[in-house]
């Protein structure tokens, strides 16, 4: 049996719908439960998703009532009379761009239509519910626990895996042989999609900033896979042992002890571009064999410059990140 856990999300779930129902209660109003519903409903696992979904569910709230007004005052309190307001509610909530708060509007339509009359008492309880709820769920979503540490562990886990492969590369490149069964591949793979959606939910959590560097570090590193799994198939298509491969296999061995959040391209693209110059420098192949590799190590020396100018791209942040994350401890 896995090992039960209490998230955060459930914990301030937990206390905002019980805070929010005391709170109506409090108060005296009428479907006081209703106030924890939207609690509930209203909390998110970002800063930015719980305000945009608040804001959402105000609106549809108070197009509810208004609805409500013009079809059960103007017409009737008839169950044919909800169906032809939704039919006509849930279109507008699209069109203001508040279909969120369709489920939240409609208990609130549901309360009018329950009591048969629509007097100002009856509008002040709704938006009080309204109010109460959404406001409760607005300030237990104010702490959202910090994600850098989780974020760091991925970092130091993707990482691991490059210098992996590269080792790999390298060995192969060196000795024509591998036993090596790729796992760290598709475990990369799913380690960057999980770590560039919990990049972003931080981003989220931090209204007066748009991008943070673990974000864009991932960017960074998905394209520099990217880059790798296209390198991988050159790598194992080279079969004669030309002295080339031993070049490229040390300047890849570089690469492998390179690896860090630290921005060290520019000193590997020196590196590059020497043993670009060298390769030009050596004697013209003798075989179509030795020609056929030396133009694939070619490419591979193309495809690695245009790993490292990625590299580049990125923001020396990581001292920052690394003494926030000490901080913290």
């Amino acid at each position: 049996m896995g090992r039960y856990k209490i998230g955060y999300r459930t914990l301030k779930t937990a206390i905002g719908t019980a805070a929010a129902i005391i709170i109506a209660q409090f108060f005296g109003l009428n479907f006081f439960a209703s106030a924890g519903i939207i609690t509930i409903l209203c909390i998110q696992n970002s800063k930015k998703k719980s305000l945009k979904t608040a804001y959402a569910r105000f609106v549809a709230c108070i197009l509810g009532i208004g609805f409500s007004f013009i079809f059960f005052e103007g017409i009737a309190y008839h169950p044919l009379v909800i169906g032809l307001l939704l039919l006509l509610f849930i279109p507008v909530t699209v069109l203001f761009k508040v279909s969120e708060g369709v489920v939240t509007s409609s208990v609130i339509i549901l309360h009018i239509y329950s009591g048969h009359q629509m007097t100002a008492g009856i509008v002040l309880n709704e938006v009080s519910l309204i109010v109460i709820g959404i406001g409760t769920a607005l300030l237990v979503n104010l702490y959202m626990p910090s994600l850098d540490s989780k974020l760091k562990q991925y970092q130091v886990e993707i990482e691991k895996n490059f210098r992996k492969i590269f080792e790999e590369m390298v060995s192969y490149l060196r000795t024509n042989e591998s036993r090596w069964m790729g796992n760290e591949i598709t475990e990369t793979a799913g380690l960057l999609e999980e770590a560039k959606s919990l990049a972003f939910r931080n981003v989220e959590n931090h209204f007066l900033r748009s991008e943070n560097y673990f974000y864009h570090y991932f960017q960074i590193r998905e394209k520099q896979f990217e880059i790798i799994e296209r390198v991988l198939p050159i790598v194992t298509s080279i079969e004669p042992l030309v002295k080339q491969r031993y070049m490229i296999a040390d300047f890849l061995e570089v690469v492998s002890s390179y690896i860090h959040p630290g921005n060290t391209a520019q000193q590997l693209l020196i590196r590059l571009y020497d043993l670009q110059t060298q390769f030009k420098d050596e004697p013209l192949p003798e075989s179509r064999e030795e020609f056929e590799a030396r133009a694939q190590l070619f490419q591979l020396i193309k495809e690695m410059e245009q790993y490292l100018l990625i590299k580049k791209s990125l923001k020396v942040e990581s001292k920052v990140i690394t003494n926030h994350l000490i901080t913290e401890k």
